[in-house]
């Protein structure tokens, strides 16, 4: 398979059809980042970032992997989203609130089982920058150097904030969990339910 720096490469110099292959690699994995945090707008979110890239693509920084490039391309566009939604003017930090704090529709009703649930609705409640880390984290299979292309900031501390994403979550799943036997049968396997919520959210 053709490395994606290969495509990006090709793209800049005018072939259009490796770009092409690049968003329909990536299409899958953009998807999922937009339906389960603003299920309703996915459609416009994953079609507006993908532009956003197409204008920018000669921009990307030396030493970052498209793949990063394309997920913080992602990143900014969800928060001009949710900004967008402000009518008070006051300034988001997207550090502290959660997508329940900013009244994002719930995409609760595509999943089943009991485990996935839980972590739809713990994820729902810790900060939205956290919960984008984790799903990257786990959905899309990024290491810690790719999550720190993502967020702009050293590894050090994407892997810091890895760390605090995951005592975030668990304290959610904790206080969430109907019985102490769901919250165990869903932290002690938690790469496990991850993939399944990852599967519910592929587009019906």
């Amino acid at each position: 398979m053709v490395h994606d720096e290969e495509l990006l490469a090709a793209w800049r110099r005018g072939d259009e059809e490796a770009g092409v292959q690049l968003f329909e690699r990536h299409y899958d994995g953009v998807a999922r980042f937009f339906r389960s945090k603003a299920y309703d707008s996915a459609a416009d979110l994953i079609q507006r970032t993908f532009l956003a890239c197409l204008e920018t693509r000669d921009r990307m920084r030396e030493g970052t992997s498209f793949r990063s490039y394309l997920f913080g391309v992602a990143r900014n566009i969800l928060f001009e989203h949710y900004r967008g939604k402000r009518r008070d003017g006051k300034r988001l930090d997207f550090a502290e609130r959660s997508l329940e704090d900013l009244g994002a529709t719930p995409t609760s009703a595509l999943v089943r089982v009991q485990e996935s649930q839980l972590l739809l609705q713990a994820l729902r409640r810790i900060p939205l920058e956290h919960q984008m880390i984790l799903e990257l984290y786990f959905w899309e299979d990024m290491t810690a150097g790719e999550i720190a292309g993502v967020l702009e900031v050293p590894e050090g501390t994407a892997r810091t904030r890895i760390r605090r994403a995951k005592q975030l979550l668990e304290g959610e799943l904790k206080n969430l969990a109907s019985t102490p036997q769901l919250f165990q049968s869903t932290v002690s396997d938690l790469e496990a339910w991850a993939s399944h919520l990852r599967g519910a959210l592929k587009e019906r």
